[in-house]
């Protein structure tokens, strides 16, 4: 089986590619780690909810490509490291775009049984303003996917 892990630099996909990890082991199965690069959106304010527009506004910037794919580049290595620390070899695959709509299409391409995929969490408020990738891309995904807190 081939699994693909998606990670955003949180505990929780941390957590997503240990979970896929020991079953991965238990399978005999190889690890795909990916990231998507979308340098419109980047939030910087960690894993606190936001409690209005103008909070959620303050944590969102922009940010060029060239800097949004050195952070995806920085990212896969210590997801890299990570997955060392864990004995487990995987490949790692930077993605451009809108992170659900690729990640799901990457899948579905490139033939993976499962996704595996953390969740923050986050206040209902800051998932309707903010939206939830985990969310979507079960909405979207042609594979089954596992979501990790």
């Amino acid at each position: 089986m081939r699994f693909l892990v998606a990670v955003d630099g949180s505990e929780e996909s941390e957590n997503a590619l240990a979970y896929a990890a020991d079953i991965a082991d238990a399978m005999d199965s190889s690890i795909t780690v990916v990231h998507a690069v979308d340098p419109t959106v980047h939030d910087e304010g960690g894993s606190e909810p936001t409690v209005s527009l103008w909070d959620a506004d303050q944590r969102l910037v922009l940010e060029s490509i060239e800097d949004a794919e050195q952070r995806g580049l920085d990212l896969l290595g210590d997801v890299s490291a990570f997955a060392d620390e864990l004995g487990r070899d995987v490949e790692i695959e930077l993605l451009y775009g809108d992170p659900v709509v690729e990640i799901a299409d990457f899948a579905a391409d490139e033939g993976f049984d499962t996704i595996y995929v953390g969740h923050r969490g986050r206040s209902e408020r800051a998932g309707l303003m903010l939206g939830s990738v985990a969310k979507s891309l079960v909405e979207r995904a042609t594979v089954p996917v596992t979501v990790v807190r």
